[in-house]
């Protein structure tokens, strides 16, 4: 790590990270470089090594930003209702989850690349965020359907989180997966996150 304040450090990976991110919106996790990511940085490219010493640990880092804001989203939602509906809650899951569609498509697509090429250490970081989401929609669990067992928050936690490893490729296609669907005779879905998520969560809850 160089030397320098830990603000400044801690603004050159935001811009790193960032620069990940803007490419991710219109290219694929296999095409971004290091190079491209640094082009995209004020600083030299050979700079972003001090910081992360692959481009798998920089997606890591993207993917654990994701997490965080997705805890704040659901911490938000603690502590703005006292109480919720079935049909609220998953409303309200949906619409979450709608803003993290750069998470579901790391979790979907490029998880398994992240975290064998990134450092144990910062794999460690990234796993505390995870846990802490899972925390965090226990917390909300408990609070807005208090009659839910361990067992049943178990059940639901170990549906819905394997559940968002599948949103992004029924929500997401390219136009060779459309063309190819289309000569398959495979009917095009057009499914949303917020269409996939909303019944699901209500599905999972209609008993409580």
């Amino acid at each position: 790590m160089p030397k320098g304040s830990e603000k400044l450090t801690n603004a050159r990976k935001e811009e790193i990270i960032q620069a990940c991110a803007v490419l991710y919106e219109t290219k694929s996790f296999k095409d971004i470089t290091i190079r491209d990511i640094g082009e995209k940085t004020s600083f030299t490219r050979t700079s972003i090594y001090n910081y992360f010493q692959t481009k798998e640990e920089i997606f890591l880092a993207l993917l654990q930003r994701e997490h965080e804001a997705w805890v704040a989203d659901l911490k938000k939602m603690i502590e703005q209702n006292d109480s919720m509906s079935v049909e609220t809650f998953a409303k309200s899951m949906a619409h979450i989850l709608e803003r993290r569609q750069c998470m579901l498509k790391l979790m979907s697509m490029n998880i398994y690349d992240m975290e064998v090429n990134s450092r144990l250490e910062n794999l460690v970081v990234f796993k505390k965020v995870y846990a802490e989401a899972f925390d965090t929609l226990t917390r909300c669990l408990k609070k807005f359907f208090p009659i839910m067992t361990q067992e049943d928050l178990q059940n639901f936690l170990y549906a819905f989180f394997p559940f968002l490893f599948g949103i992004h490729p029924f929500t997401s296609h390219t136009e060779k997966q459309l063309e190819a669907m289309k000569l398959a005779g495979v009917e095009d879905g057009d499914e949303s996150v917020y269409g996939l998520v909303e019944p699901f969560v209500i599905r999972l809850l209609k008993s409580f």
